[in-house]
């Protein structure tokens, strides 16, 4: 056998010893944690989102939205899979209540379906029964003590907005967001306390505008080949415009809603905790780079007014300008800040350092990397590059602590996916203690932070049941209960009923 092959032999060995030594070490963290350690008050609960797990494409009145039509475009969903049954929760909402109240859970994060709300945005009438649908959806949890906590929009748009003005590269998506917004705060409002504007919109804009992935599917080389698109420019356009339509909602729940309505109103923004690869400058400064591209590309704007220094000197021109109403509408800021953390990964610079841009975290020019020396930074998941990095949570909070003045926060996704095929048995799927050793592991880095005076009032697991993974379909599996798309059955996972001894009411 030649040395090389005895070196690769060895480091294989060696990454499968490490991963082996971190799943140990979860699992006694994950053990040992106590619901205790949080404040009486704290929101325990779970996370969804409407096109995931609602189904029913064409009931109820409901119009098209961006992903009725993407994901029945050939070769956008790796399964070839599409939502348009999802997890049926549309007919099954009332026992998926029921399940939520047997884990014990105290809220409950969802998001609308504007396209079901509204399904032609402001150029046509609201949809009573689509109305109907979350009234009852609402009612029905309060009955049980589980407080709604509402996303008005995760990633799911109306498509009569594509088609008529290109959806978020127009400034006209901002009267149309207003205008839904209103909507639901006039609608619901007076039982709805907990507010999010968007879901990861850095997210959503990176994989819509930028890398392609998602609707509307641009984007142009060197990050995707598509049929339209300026990866260059349409990603900070899109955001631009989804930021003033966060400060167009807010400002319209400031002056009509919140005081009669006594609830608050957040963003949330889904984002890595990025490691300097090596102990060098560069990677330092890299680091932070790729965290104002992340977190404060949409943060400091509503914080403080403009997008972050590291972002107008890297792209100088291509971040837009706000004006002076613009800047009167931002005053308005957020109340809490909604943080969706799964991951961490070592980043080098690409700016003074040789090499190729990691096209994933856009133009903060860097490279990134779940190894250091072949070591890997956490332990694997379903999703390539992906892993468990518990520390990661400690450090993201902390940084967002620091940089927005300790602004409330909640942890509104973290989870653990597992890779499903066909054949993937089904004892197999329900024996999750990889996901048990995740969950307990990143709250007890989250109760670390919380120790050091991160002012964080609630954590949701993402996610109540399997659903439709967007790009992945039905791949992954990231729920506390098992969902058999055939038959529609729910079935409670190791880690559901390891859950549900964290029930706040056990106190």
């Amino acid at each position: 056998m030649e040395a090389r092959e005895r070196k690769a032999m060895a480091m294989v060995a060696l990454r499968a010893i490490i991963i082996l030594q971190l799943l140990c070490s979860a699992s006694s963290v994950a053990a040992a944690i106590d619901r205790r350690e949080f404040p009486q008050a704290f929101l325990f609960g779970t996370s969804t989102s409407a096109y995931q797990i609602e189904g029913a494409v064409s009931e109820g009145n409901k119009g098209l939205s961006n992903w009725d039509v993407f994901s029945h475009l050939p070769g956008k969903i790796h399964d070839g899979s599409n939502g348009d049954v999802a997890d049926d929760h549309y007919h099954r909402y009332l026992d998926d209540i029921e399940l939520m109240h047997s884990l014990g859970v105290n809220s409950y994060r969802f998001s609308l379906s504007w396209s079901r709300i509204l399904p032609r945005g402001r150029f046509g009438e609201v949809n009573p029964v689509g109305i109907e649908f979350y009234n009852n959806l609402i009612d029905a949890l309060l009955v049980k003590g589980i407080q709604p906590f509402v996303t008005l929009s995760h990633f799911d748009i109306p498509q009569e907005l594509e088609d008529r003005y290109g959806a978020w590269l127009s400034p006209q998506l901002q009267e149309d967001f207003g205008h839904y917004a209103e909507v639901c705060f006039k609608a619901f409002g007076d039982r709805v306390k907990f507010w999010t504007t968007f879901n990861e919109p850095n997210f959503m804009v990176k994989f819509g505008y930028s890398v392609g992935t998602y609707p509307p599917g641009h984007c142009s080389e060197p990050y995707g080949n598509c049929a339209f698109g300026d990866s260059s420019s349409e990603p900070y356009i899109a955001a631009h415009n989804i930021i003033l339509s966060h400060a167009t909602a807010v400002d319209i729940y400031r002056k009509f809603y919140q005081v009669s309505q006594g609830g608050s109103i957040g963003l949330v923004i889904q984002s890595k905790w990025y490691e300097p690869l090596r102990n060098a400058t560069q990677d330092l400064l890299a680091a932070q780079r790729v965290l104002s591209f992340a977190v404060g590309w949409f943060l400091d704007p509503i914080m403080f007014g403009d997008y972050p220094v590291e972002m107008r000197r890297v792209l100088g021109s291509r971040l837009p300008q706000f004006t002076s109403e613009d800047r009167r509408k931002l005053q308005n800021k957020l109340d809490f800040i909604g943080l969706n953390q799964y991951t961490a990964v070592y980043v080098k610079d690409c700016i003074y350092s040789p090499c190729v841009v990691d096209t994933n975290d856009g133009n903060a020019l860097v490279s990134t990397s779940a190894e250091r020396n072949g070591i890997p930074i956490g332990y694997p998941t379903g999703i390539p590059n992906f892993d468990a990095v518990p520390h990661g949570i400690e450090k993201l909070v902390l940084y967002v602590m620091e940089r927005y003045n300790n602004t409330p926060m909640y942890i509104t996704e973290n989870g653990y996916s597992q890779k499903c095929h066909d054949g993937t048995p089904t004892d197999e799927l329900l024996s999750d203690e990889e996901r048990i050793d995740f969950i307990g592991s990143y709250l007890t880095s989250l109760s670390a932070a919380m120790r050091q005076g991160a002012d964080v009032r609630g954590y949701f697991v993402w996610t109540l049941m399997d659903n439709f993974e967007w790009a992945f379909g039905y791949t992954l599996r990231f729920g506390l209960y098992h969902v058999d798309y055939k038959t529609q059955e729910r079935i409670p996972r190791l880690s559901a009923k390891w859950y549900k001894l964290l029930e706040p009411k056990n106190i």
